[in-house]
């Protein structure tokens, strides 16, 4: 008999009715989501629109503003995404660690927070441009660096939410190594990703200048770690017999603690 059969299912398990490798692959679909349109909302849309030059930047959101727009619907589709995300991977690894699942929920849900908050800031272009108040008001100078400021704010906002989501990964990291039904190297990957991430935004906020000199190279872990979680997951998901034997371990452990 094997493991899945003979361990007893988890009550949450039965309330849904989701094989834990169904979990897994919603995850994991979530999180294709969650990078693809990510990297088009804070990476590809802002590298082609916010420049160096004023005058062009506001030019450029001008004359592109359907795809500036379209960037910030697909940011927003990415906040959205993570509140998913943090109930499905609790599911996952509440039979590793519980309360580390849930402190990864909090660690979440409050970058998620933060992120969103700063969406708001990237519509100031857009409110100056179609702002008469604004228009009649600022001198073109002024409205110019209006509407580049997002861009700069951005960076700063980026850098406090990615250090809630570094812990997130480091969390995620630890429980993936303890799983035994994911592979240990995935859990390597993601350790080196969650410290980029720290070290990345620290380094933006305490020393500015020592952040261009990292370069690409603090980015890197990034693709790679959670690029390998996410195919992981979508693709393979879990191994279900070791999934249940830790629920059925988790149960046990509870039990006796709850009798001691």
């Amino acid at each position: 008999m094997t493991a899945s059969a003979s361990a007893p299912r988890p009550a949450s398990d039965l309330l849904t009715g989701a094989t834990p490798r169904q979990l897994a692959r919603s995850a994991g679909a979530l999180y294709l989501v969650n990078i693809v349109l990510g990297a088009f909302a804070i990476g590809l849309v802002p590298s082609m629109l916010f420049v160096s030059d004023l005058a062009k930047t506001a030019h450029n959101i001008q004359t592109h503003e359907t795809l500036y727009r379209l960037s910030l619907a697909a940011h927003v589709v990415v906040t959205l995404t993570n509140v998913p995300m943090a109930l499905l991977f609790y599911e996952l690894f509440k039979v590793v660690n519980r309360r580390l699942a849930l402190l990864d929920v909090f660690f979440t849900l409050v970058a998620t927070a933060v992120e969103t908050a700063g969406i708001v800031n990237e519509f100031t272009p857009l409110a100056l441009l179609h702002g008469q108040t604004y228009t009649g008001a600022l001198p073109a100078a002024q409205m110019q660096a209006l509407e580049h400021l997002p861009g700069d704010l951005s960076s700063v906002d980026y850098s406090i939410y990615g250090i809630f989501y570094g812990f997130d990964i480091l969390c995620v990291a630890y429980l993936v190594r303890r799983s035994t039904f994911m592979p240990k190297s995935i859990g390597i990957l993601l350790t080196i990703d969650g410290l980029a991430y720290l070290v990345g935004g620290f380094t933006a906020m305490i020393a500015p200048g020592v952040t261009s000199h990292l370069g690409p190279w603090i980015q890197i872990p990034a693709p790679i770690g959670e690029g390998s979680l996410c195919l992981w997951l979508l693709i393979v998901g879990v191994d279900v017999e070791r999934w249940y034997r830790r629920a059925a371990e988790s149960s046990v452990a509870a039990a006796t603690t709850a009798t001691a």
